[in-house]
């Protein structure tokens, strides 16, 4: 396991370069997500709305590269469900991103197990502590919105990613910051 954990540490240490990048990149969209909440949160519903038309469409045109009338009927169906999802968020943003609202309680939970697993590999490096914030931070986050939902305004949606976001950026620049440090000790 020791072995696991040293490939591991050394790793970080290879990309702390490209860990401060990306928590530079999440901090600054966090921040205008903070910014302009009711844009995060049209932003997100439009391109979920998209992304469900396209993969509906995709699943359409496979279907018929499918054998048997099964495959034929799955792959359709949810190809059909898929482009209907999409136009329906698109068409009504506001319910739609209460449905997105409610995805998100379930992907920062999530997140939040997955960063507190890293913050615990990690935590012989300096910068674990923010990792362990970051998680704690997305699992509360999870907690709200799913006890708020479907009350909790579309302002909020927009707060909460741009919250998730800055927490998650600091802990990545926190994170390569310490790595950074220790391969040059």
């Amino acid at each position: 396991m020791s072995t696991l954990v040293e490939g591991f540490h050394e790793e970080v240490r290879k990309e702390a370069g490209h860990l401060m990048w990306l928590g530079a990149a999440f901090l600054i969209i966090g921040i205008a997500a903070l910014v302009f909440p009711e844009v995060a949160t049209l932003v997100a519903t439009v391109f979920v709305g998209w992304i469900l038309i396209f993969s509906g469409v995709a699943n359409l045109f496979g279907a018929f590269t499918l054998r048997g009338v099964g495959s034929l009927f799955g792959a359709l169906l949810l190809g059909l469900l898929s482009v209907a999802a999409g136009v329906f968020i698109l068409a009504r943003p506001v319910s739609g991103a209460l449905a997105i609202t409610l995805s998100l309680g379930a992907v920062f939970m999530i997140q939040g197990a997955f960063e507190l697993a890293l913050a615990f590999q990690a935590r012989r490096l300096g910068g674990f502590g923010w990792m362990l914030v970051s998680a704690l931070a997305s699992i509360v986050l999870s907690i709200a919105i799913l006890a708020g939902w479907p009350g909790i305004s579309l302002v909020v949606l927009g707060i909460l990613i741009g919250v998730n976001f800055v927490s998650s950026g600091l802990a990545y620049l926190f994170l390569g910051r310490a790595a950074r440090r220790e391969a040059r000790a």
